[in-house]
This record gives C-alpha cells, sequence and structure tokens, in this order.
C-alpha cells in the first residue's frame, strides 16, 4: 500500500468518527442541549473538509475540480 493510500485511510476513518460524533451531537441537541447543535454543525463542517481531502487524493482525481 502506498503512502497516499494509507492517508487517505486515515482520512476515512477519520471522517466516520466525525460522522459518528456528529450524529451524537445532534441527539444532544434534540433532548436540548444548546451548546450540542453548534458543535454538531462544525463537526459536519468538519466532515465535509475530510470528504473533499479524501476526493481529492483519491487516484483520478481532477485537481481542477473546484474543491
Amino acid at each position: 500500500m502506498s503512502d497516499l493510500a494509507v492517508i487517505v485511510e486515515q482520512l476515512r476513518v477519520i471522517e466516520e468518527q466525525l460522522r459518528d460524533l456528529a450524529y451524537e451531537r445532534l441527539r444532544a441537541a434534540a433532548a436540548g442541549n444548546a451548546d450540542a447543535a453548534d458543535d454538531e454543525k462544525r463537526l459536519l463542517r468538519a466532515r465535509r473538509a475530510v470528504e473533499r481531502a479524501v476526493h481529492a487524493l483519491e487516484p483520478g482525481a481532477d485537481v481542477d475540480e473546484g474543491y
């Protein structure tokens, strides 16, 4: 496995962890925790950034795609 493939795999694990944590915070927000709603929004932005990084590093990714 190449160094780049290892990084992509690590980013995928991080994306999954961010997704799980965002769901937890969303549930807490639904239960009335006001701070949790802000946390969930930040986690969602971070998860999307990691998704973009994974996409950019995948083989055949178009570097001029606008990310």
